[in-house]
């Protein structure tokens, strides 16, 4: 069904699902997601159950993000001078042997847990962050690849909305699975993997653009850089959800908040997980109806500020039901402001540079969720639980006043300009 927007013209919110190869793309992206975001919250309680520490839940965040920031540096200059298809199924390939060695060390006769705490894990954490340093930076730019320009907007909504489906039913699955066993959760875990796997082999090489000049590896990275540092709308956006996420992210200590403060087990954390993704799929949905491409600038702030609303609302929580629905609305306000960044990064980076600009994309956006989690760990460790989530929702608020001073061009953005 097509609409007609405020100009007059035909807009059709299933365009891109019309290219074929976007659909395979959509299943990598959906199976792909349900097994990190259910790997993630299984690695979570995994450590919970046994430090019963919220330090060491913040740990996971900061073993993933080192190394992933590290390698970012580098995966960009990669995916704009390789095979774009090939560097995501390799790395696809390594994943899933990764995630292999943690159902070894789950299950192994001798329990090397027990021999070795939790260093198997969070070395296995290490090596994820590695792989998704790389896979960050090649497959947003491999998606560009797929789809004709005018449908980025269509394309970065129903992109979203398939990775928000995926983390609403891999947390849930997760709580449901970890009840069984952690066997049962990293052999489902392995599956979803593969199926994104097979999936992606579907999709046909795409050659990236052939650069005018070659370049050494250290001007490759340093032009990406100063591309991002020079493009103010662009810094500007990534700057407000890199501090937003950093500030405002609760969800790292949801297993402790779970346990202490709602009283309840695994299955109430998976749907305690998957509630910021069934609010995002459900403003998802809106969006591919109303892209919000006009006065996107505002709707960007607005979304962003009401994120830290619901994050202080959240850590107020006592109840099961208010926590989960507060945790709704920060998913439903926080996908206004991803689909508004990933356009903005698509229309404005050349094809050539899409590669170094997702990998700083994936440095300011990826790595916050990490480096948050551990922010949250040790800042409930200095002041409390609930008052950390309260204070990094007040500090959410403060950024976002803060960046539409120093941001007037993104506060007045309009994406229609942009096309």
């Amino acid at each position: 069904m097509a609409l007609i927007n405020d100009k007059g013209r035909r807009h059709d919110p299933y365009a891109v699902l019309r290219v074929k190869e976007f659909n395979f793309f959509l299943i990598t992206r959906f199976f792909l997601t349900m097994g990190i975001q259910l790997q993630s919250v299984v690695v979570g309680w995994q450590i919970y159950e046994l430090t019963h520490d919220v330090v060491s839940l913040g740990m996971i965040g900061l073993a993933e993000a080192i190394p992933f920031i590290i390698v970012s540096f580098f995966s960009g200059h990669v995916a704009d001078t390789f095979n774009r298809k090939w560097i995501v199924l390799i790395f696809g390939i390594l994943l899933f042997f990764v995630t292999l060695f943690l159902f070894y060390v789950s299950t192994a006769p001798q329990n090397m847990l027990l021999n070795y705490g939790t260093f198997p894990i969070y070395a296995a954490v290490v090596c994820i962050g590695l792989i998704r340093g790389f896979i960050g930076a090649a497959l947003p730019s491999f998606m560009s690849q797929i789809i004709p320009r005018n449908l980025y907007t269509n394309a970065a909504t129903w992109n979203s909305t398939v990775w928000h489906i995926g983390s609403i039913l891999g947390p849930a699955l997760a709580g449901l699975l970890i009840a069984v066993g952690y066997d049962s959760a990293y052999a489902v875990d392995l599956i979803f993997i593969f199926v994104a796997i097979i999936a992606f082999t579907f999709i046909q090489n795409h050659p990236i653009p052939k650069k005018e000049t070659k370049e050494g590896i250290s001007k490759s990275i340093s032009e990406g850089l100063k591309f991002v540092l020079k493009h103010p709308i662009i810094l500007g956006a990534l700057s407000l959800d890199l501090f937003a996420v950093l500030f405002g992210g609760a969800i790292a200590l949801l297993p402790a908040f779970a346990d202490e403060v709602l009283h309840s087990g695994a299955i109430e954390l998976g749907f305690l997980r998957a509630a910021p993704a069934i609010g995002a799929v459900i403003m998802a949905l809106i969006i591919a109806y109303r892209p919000p491409e006009k006065n996107a600038g505002r709707n960007l702030f607005l979304s962003v500020a009401a994120f830290g609303v619901s994050t202080i609302l959240f850590g107020l929580s006592t109840n099961f039901y208010l926590a989960w629905f507060f945790l709704f609305l920060t998913g439903a306000f926080d996908n206004v402001s991803v689909v508004i960044r990933h356009t903005v990064l698509q229309l404005c980076t050349p094809e050539n540079m899409r590669g170094r600009v997702s990998a700083v994309n994936g440095i300011f956006i990826g790595s916050s969720n990490e480096i948050g989690a551990f922010e949250s760990g040790i800042t409930a460790r200095a002041f409390g639980l609930k008052p950390s989530i309260i204070i990094g929702g007040i500090l959410t608020l403060i950024v976002v006043i803060i960046t539409a001073r120093l941001t007037p061009k993104l506060r007045k953005l309009n994406m229609e300009n942009l096309k």
